[in-house]
């Protein structure tokens, strides 16, 4: 079966910028991305862009636009965020054969130490500007974040590859079944979410000098304002977390009040991202950047280490260890 990218050649990659009269000098260098495809060139000026393909089928036209004004509108706030280039007509989404896609200008930088209080706070200040603005209306196209239903697609979707053999089946079918429970007692309300990056690990933020830039809004969505925080906590370090989120704190306040009553919501979101990360592996296997990227999904070791993680991770639902 033909992956959704077996077209997408070096050559199509270029005739697609040229038909923007963007000119490459060279051939495109591809960078990390399986969702969609992401790759880097030059153009004739000297001026370095990102073209991105985003997966066919995957979203629909007016849910990647609704991205792009997203951007546009946080980078009119003076938000540090990478927006779409745009035509003379105003035009960010770009149709090339059967793909469509997107030129943004390359933003250079590495990711914040999580290590550096400074570093931090910088953090906290830009999720703060973020939610600042993002706050002030909703999407009408982008998804929302439903942890317990999220939970039980992932499991269906884990269990019809028939990736587990029968002793993980029932230990995978086990652990969920008390996940989904912890989950369905963290029903957020429609009043706390909000646009949101959604995805927001050090992989998305690019900068240096205490001067941070977000990337990366594929999957923005409407969720808690916690959703864009916690990835910058510690996992290996619980105890660390204090200090870590009082600095991120202290940043997030120069401009909005930090959400402190949806530190609670912590581990449910970690715990649901990891059973969502698992089922999205499996479900995109036919694709053969996948395979090459994570050959360890394919082995048996790894659902029974996945498994014994969901169960710590249940404990950690069962007695939490909020912060508030």
């Amino acid at each position: 079966m033909s992956h959704p990218f077996s077209s997408l050649s070096p050559d199509l990659v270029m005739s697609a910028a040229e038909s923007l009269d963007i000119w490459p000098a060279g051939e495109p260098f591809a960078l990390n991305s399986y969702e969609n495809r992401v790759l880097m060139f030059r153009d004739e000026d000297g001026k370095n862009w990102i073209i991105k393909f985003y997966r066919p089928d995957r979203w629909s036209e007016a849910v990647i636009q609704e991205e792009h004004d997203f951007l546009q509108e946080l980078a009119d706030n003076d938000v540090p965020v990478v927006a779409p280039w745009r035509n003379t007509q105003g035009q960010s989404l770009h149709k090339f054969k059967v793909f469509n896609f997107a030129l943004f200008p390359h933003c250079p930088g590495q990711a914040p130490e999580l290590d550096n209080p400074a570093h931090l706070f910088a953090m906290g200040e830009v999720l703060g500007r973020l939610h600042e603005i993002s706050a002030k209306q909703a999407f009408q196209h982008r998804p929302r974040l439903e942890m317990a239903s999220g939970v039980l697609d992932a499991q269906q979707r884990v269990l019809t590859s028939e990736r587990l053999s029968g002793h993980q089946r029932r230990a995978y079918e086990n652990v969920i079944t008390k996940v989904h429970q912890q989950l369905s007692k963290h029903c957020v309300p429609a009043s706390s979410m909000i646009r949101c990056h959604g995805d927001c690990h050090l992989g998305n933020v690019l900068g240096r000098d205490e001067q941070f830039t977000l990337v990366d809004f594929d999957d923005c969505l409407m969720a808690p304002a916690i959703q864009d925080i916690w990835m910058m906590l510690p996992t290996d370090d619980p105890q660390g977390w204090g200090a870590h989120l009082n600095e991120i704190t202290e940043g997030y306040e120069e401009a909005l009040p930090f959400p402190t009553e949806q530190i609670s919501l912590i581990e449910p979101l970690r715990s649901y991202r990891l059973i969502r990360h698992t089922a999205w592996l499996v479900s995109r296997w036919n694709d053969p950047a996948f395979p090459r990227a994570f050959p360890w999904l394919a082995d048996s070791g790894y659902w029974d280490q996945h498994i014994r993680q969901l169960e710590q991770q249940c404990l950690q639902l069962e007695t939490p260890r909020w912060l508030a």
